[in-house]
Parts: C-alpha cells; structure tokens; sequence
C-alpha cells in the first residue's frame, strides 16, 4: 500500500519535472522528424496495461509512415529512418511516454509494456504478478536487454528467438524485480537507467543468455516469493 503510495508520488513528481527540462529537446526532435519523412511526429500503438487492461503509448516515432512488418524491431529493420536510428540509440524516442506517466497508464520504473497480440506469450504465473503493476518506462529486464535489437538482428529467425528465448527471460527478471516491492531496489534501476543512457560505451555490458538450457523458469521464482522479498539488491 505505502510503497504503491510512494511510488505515484515519485512518478508524477519526476515526469512532470523531465516533461519540462526535455521539451526544448523534444520540440527539436518532432522537427527533425518531421523534415526527413511524412507522416505524424507521434507514434501510438495499443500496450497491455495494469490489470491486462490495453492503453495507447506514445513515442516519437522512428520508422516510415504506413510500413508493415514485424512487431518486434531489429537493429537491421529496414523500415527504421536515419533520425529513427538516432532516437532509438539514444532512448528519445521514449520522450513522450512521461506523458503516459502523468495520466496513470505508466510508471517511471516497471515492467515495459508488450505489445497486445504478445500476450498470449506470457507465462500463466507471470501475468499474475506482472500486471499487478503499471507498466513502466524502464525496468531491469529492459537493462540487461538494452541490446535486444542486435540480438534480433543476428538471429536467423526473430520471432521465435524473441518468443522463446528474450520474452520469457524478460518475465523472469520483471518477476524477480516486483516481489521485491522495493522503492529503493526501483531507484537503483532508475539510476542505473540514466547512468547506461549517458555513459553507454563506457559502461560493461550485461550479457543476454544464448539459449534455453541457461534460464530459470517463472515458476522457479515464484516458489521462492518468500526469499526474494527479503533480497533487496
């Protein structure tokens, strides 16, 4: 209840001081893109949210208007524009997400919301504790994935390397992190969250596993609730 309670007055505080420190940052973003290709300089697209109930996330957006393909995205995608490249490098495309903050669809720090046809992927048990949160903006599964893209890039099939191998690690580690129900715990990935943005070369970076054989599974976690609670990194 408290850490729930701390966790929205956090979210609304930081949200609304980013949304005004970026928004001569953003105003040049929608500006660049809106030079190098058509269409719209926002990106919406229906997410899972709390309660699996679905809600419209924004970014800037960084493919081609009216392209079709995957839902998921590699580093290769061809549909990526020059300045969309830079976005997503650089996290600013994720921008006007502080805005899904403020109305109470996200938080700062949770788990990144998948796409609405990626639900029937999730673990059973994972839901459970899952989308018992808003969604957030970063977490830790999206640190220890920040090279997700090239993963996909380098996989010979990226649907079924996303699906069976990233997505259910991804609901590990989101597991992981929200039985802690820790306020500090969530401000170490917070700043984590930062410090990867600013200093990315020049941070070590965290390897992803490279098949199946090296993951634990959700139900491994969840039987061990009572521990995990306890272990606040």
């Amino acid at each position: 209840m408290y850490y729930q309670a701390i966790k929205r007055v956090f979210d609304v505080t930081v949200a609304f001081v980013l949304t005004i420190a970026l928004l001569p940052v953003a105003l040049v973003v929608a500006l660049l893109i809106k030079f190098e290709s058509p269409g719209p300089v926002f990106f919406r697209q229906a997410r899972t949210g709390r309660f699996e109930k679905p809600f419209y996330i924004i970014k800037f957006r960084t493919m081609r208007h009216d392209t079709q393909g995957l839902n998921i995205t590699a580093s290769s995608d061809h549909r990526i524009t020059g300045v969309g490249r830079v976005l997503r490098k650089t996290k600013l495309d994720e921008i006007p997400q502080l805005l899904n903050v403020l109305k109470g669809d996200m938080s700062i720090v949770g788990p990144r919301p998948e796409v609405v046809s990626h639900l029937p992927h999730y673990d059973d048990e994972a839901k459970v504790i899952i989308f018992a949160h808003r969604p957030g903006m970063t977490d830790l599964a999206s640190l220890l994935y920040m090279q997700e893209e090239r993963l996909l890039a380098e996989s010979s099939d990226p649907l079924k390397t996303y699906f069976e191998i990233i997505l259910p690690e991804k609901n590990r580690l989101r597991v992981r992190h929200l039985v802690q129900q820790s306020f500090i715990f969530d401000m170490k990935v917070f700043v984590w969250t930062g410090l990867k943005i600013l200093l990315r070369h020049h941070m070590p970076l965290i390897s992803c596993p490279s098949d199946m054989s090296k993951m634990n599974s959700i139900r491994v976690i969840m039987h061990e609730h009572s521990s995990i609670k306890n272990d606040v990194v």
